[in-house]
């Protein structure tokens, strides 16, 4: 049979596999019985590169619905963290909320995006003292004062940064600090985005101290800033329009580590309330 023959089975067994594998949510380690059938030592090499796009596919988890769910970093460590997952490469502007929950009063990371020409592209950070969080935006830090950030209870937190102006915004639990000029451009390259941990490089240079210890639910990122309302409308979980790059409801990620996917503490109590505080303009944190 000719090589080419060989190289059409391949590819159909891949197809094939790839097929059955997405449909079961598993990952197969079938390189090899294809490779065996490729001799010649260029086409061999042209397949495994074929079969690394491949099996990246298959083994790359489908979006899912965490709606009533929370991440829970349970240990300060140099390594645990939640790599979430976006094949954007461009943003212009950006908007992050999130809800956390932590008994942390050091340093730590809510939110850090990094690529490879700037660590902190995109950094939400928690300082010592508590009433300051500081952004970075494309390795630029400014620190915002006066957000009451509280110990052990749920938290609503959103951040924006308008490329075109510079300017950076922070809410906590709806409130606005003042609008301050950070960095203005672009952020473009391969974008990482992880929850419990803070990049200091591309992927990496993670601190034990500044590691996220907590509870952590409901984040969404936009490529554009979001306005007062809609951020309000994310305060009070009503009917805001989910992240249009990173969208809790259908997310993509990747734990590494001793980090747990349970329900949501609180959120039966809080439905049972919600009705009745939004009669009177008021909301209920989880």
């Amino acid at each position: 049979m000719s090589q080419g023959c060989f190289d059409t089975q391949a590819l159909i067994l891949i197809l094939l596999l790839t097929t059955v594998a997405g449909t079961e949510n598993k990952c197969f380690n079938f390189s090899s019985a294809v490779l065996h059938n490729v001799r010649n030592p260029g086409r061999e090499h042209k397949m495994k590169r074929l079969l690394t796009v491949v099996l990246l596919t298959v083994c790359a988890a489908a979006p899912e619905d965490l709606t009533g769910k929370m991440f829970t970093f349970p240990q300060e460590t140099k390594t645990d963290h939640v790599k979430l997952i976006t094949p954007r490469e461009e943003f212009k502007a950006i908007t992050v909320c999130l809800r956390s929950f932590t008994d942390l009063s050091r340093n730590h990371g809510l939110f850090s995006l990094a690529t490879p020409a700037f660590a902190n592209a995109f950094l939400i950070f928690k300082k010592s003292a508590s009433d300051q969080i500081e952004m970075n935006i494309r390795n630029k830090g400014i620190s915002f004062f006066g957000q009451e950030y509280k110990l052990n209870t749920w938290q609503s937190v959103c951040t924006s940064w308008d490329g075109a102006n510079g300017l950076v915004q922070v809410w906590i639990d709806g409130k606005p600090s003042a609008r301050r000029y950070c960095s203005d451009g672009t952020i473009t390259g391969h974008a990482l985005i992880m929850l419990g941990q803070e990049q200091d490089s591309h992927g990496g240079g993670f601190d034990p101290q500044q590691t996220f210890v907590g509870l952590t639910t409901d984040v969404h990122m936009w490529d554009f800033v979001l306005s007062p309302c809609e951020i309000q409308r994310f305060v009070d979980d009503l009917n805001f329009s989910p992240g249009n790059v990173i969208n809790w409801r259908a997310l993509e990620y990747q734990i590494v580590g001793k980090i747990i996917v349970e329900n949501k503490q609180g959120a039966c109590s809080c439905l049972i309330k919600k009705k009745v505080l939004n009669m009177f303009g008021q909301s209920c944190q989880a």
